[in-house]
């Protein structure tokens, strides 16, 4: 598999594997550390987190499972977020659901999410989404606090607009690597809010949550996803491909702004056809048969 690079120091794997529904997989420490070494078999060596998931519990199944091979560690990148705030059980104190980007908040976030994965540092630190109260100076500060002391190696966002994106990435020394946004062939919103474009002037490569939709696609509930999974079928016959799931991931494959989808199953089988889906190739004219599809109507 090919290797992205985000930063000079910093390769991630061409897909990455989400854990957002860790905790649904129902998974042994035994049986998780076992899919991760099948992931990073398969090449997949990047896994991305939250301090959120699973109301502030994956990171933790998630270390406990690495704790059993230490040395794994060395072969993987892990990313994770921070910034939500969740009433929870866990913070009995909290009656609003908020965001906070403070300094405190930050470092503290790191150091909580250090101590689940049971690691040093952490490869990628994101911003979870942006905030209507957000002072990018804070945030710098923390960023440069973190960077210093060796506990996070690269910094991004996730669900900023250009606008968002650019504003923290003119307060920070550490240019932002990423923007993880929900793209898919259902959620055609970053193709037309500006970012698609503004990732290929900038040159920065995106990660796509939710990349089938979902499961409004492979599972349509709506006259958008049975459009979508009609044509899919249609495109799908006429290129030979057998998996559905492995023609939507290449089709964000195919796109020019070098999208890295973010898989997120524990199912195996899942994961290798989103890896097949790197040797797939998509006309240009089939790849926009299904953005019409999406779209209900011809381009303009």
């Amino acid at each position: 598999m090919n290797r992205i690079k985000l930063s000079p120091t910093l390769e991630v794997s061409n897909i990455v594997h989400g854990h957002w529904r860790l905790l649904d997989w129902n998974l042994t420490n035994q049986d998780l550390l076992k899919l991760t070494k099948q992931s990073i078999d398969l090449g997949i060596t990047t896994f991305d987190h939250a301090d959120i998931y699973g109301n502030y519990s994956c990171e933790k199944v998630f270390g406990d499972a690495l704790n059993l091979d230490k040395g794994l560690r060395n072969d993987i990148q892990i990313i994770t977020k921070c910034g939500i705030k969740l009433v929870s059980d866990k913070f009995p104190s909290r009656k609003l659901k908020s965001y906070d980007y403070s300094f405190n908040h930050i470092v503290s976030s790191v150091e909580n999410s250090l101590k689940n994965f049971r690691t040093d540092y952490i490869d990628v630190l994101l911003l979870h989404r942006p905030s209507p109260f957000f002072n990018p100076e804070e945030v710098a500060k923390a960023f440069s606090h973190l960077k210093k002391q060796g506990k996070v190696q690269n910094f991004g966002v996730s669900n900023f607009n250009p606008q968002q994106f650019e504003m923290l990435n003119s307060h920070v020394e550490e240019k932002l690597v990423t923007n993880q946004v929900e793209i898919s062939p259902y959620c055609l919103e970053h193709f037309d809010n500006g970012n698609i474009d503004y990732f290929l002037t900038k040159k920065i490569k995106p990660m796509a949550w939710s990349p089938l939709g979902g499961g409004n696609i492979l599972s349509p509930t709506n006259s958008i996803g049975q459009r979508l999974l009609n044509t899919l079928k249609e495109v799908a016959n006429e290129l030979s491909i057998n998996d559905i799931d492995s023609l939507i991931y290449s089709w964000l494959l195919n796109h020019p702004s070098s999208i890295i989808p973010i898989v997120g199953s524990g199912k195996i089988h899942r994961l290798k056809n989103s890896v097949d889906a790197l040797t797939l190739k998509i006309p240009s004219d089939l790849w926009q048969k299904i953005y019409v599809a999406s779209l209900g109507e011809e381009l303009p």
